[in-house]
């Protein structure tokens, strides 16, 4: 295999990174339809939609803005986007619009299955953009490791996040289908993916890049720890209240 893996329809060639992403919001927005048709949503059609584009245009804004923040030296080579700082600033911006609104209610349960299923198929993007997506992990002589280019075999890191997501996403749907408070869904996603990235992160390190990544520094630092606190793990230190 040789990366990056295009994919090729006729003559047209495409950036796997760009299909990837396109077909993870995609996967999420009908998830996120068919949840909200199967369950009784405990807000009106119309505060949801502000939520939505709340979510959507934080999580913009945070992504990008956490990635810079993670390689503060390299402004004119962007670094990309980072999907913990897309949640936090999703979830910042949805806590802002509530209090605007006067949302008392959490509104974070129908977003955590399609978050993680979108994540997920995101994440096959980033494997098969290979060296240039910076999402692997360290070098190893595990017989999985994975040779993205360079000659050099490493974790793939990217592989584990989604076997990691599939499982979170088989437990969401069972924790949905027992009784449990408003917002405990969103809740457990948010613990769980943000402790997977401070696990899994530590792989991220290598002597061959000695300078912190956009991908690393987002999730091994300051940022993780109030997303966790907002997530649940302390919610009286977290103003507003959390999703």
């Amino acid at each position: 295999m040789t990366f990056p893996v295009y994919l090729q329809i006729g003559t047209i060639q495409l950036h796997p990174h760009l299909v990837f992403e396109g077909l993870a919001y995609l996967l999420a927005f009908v998830t996120y339809l068919c949840l909200r048709r199967q369950s009784e949503d405990p807000i009106s059609h119309n505060e949801r939609w502000w939520v939505i584009t709340a979510a959507w245009a934080g999580a913009a804004v945070g992504s990008i803005l956490l990635a810079y923040a993670g390689a503060p030296l390299i402004w004119s080579q962007p670094p990309g986007k980072t999907i913990v700082g897309g949640l936090v600033g999703g979830w910042v911006a949805v806590e802002w619009v509530k209090k605007l609104r006067r949302l008392s209610i959490r509104t974070g349960d129908l977003f955590a299955l399609p978050l993680t299923l979108g994540i997920a198929l995101g994440r096959i993007g980033c494997f098969l953009t290979g060296l240039s997506d910076q999402t692997y992990g360290n070098v190893t002589s595990l017989p999985w490791g994975i040779d993205f280019g360079d000659g050099i075999r490493r974790h793939p890191t990217q592989l584990y996040e989604i076997a990691f997501l599939l499982g979170l996403a088989l437990l969401l749907r069972l924790f949905t289908a027992q009784p449990h408070l408003n917002g405990d869904i969103f809740k457990a996603f948010m613990i769980g993916y943000m402790g997977w990235r401070l696990a899994i992160d530590s792989l991220k390190f290598s002597e061959a890049r000695p300078t912190r990544r956009g991908a690393d520094w987002d999730s091994m630092d300051l940022p993780h720890r109030p997303a966790l606190l907002c997530a649940g793990l302390n919610p009286d230190d977290c103003q507003p209240e959390s999703q």
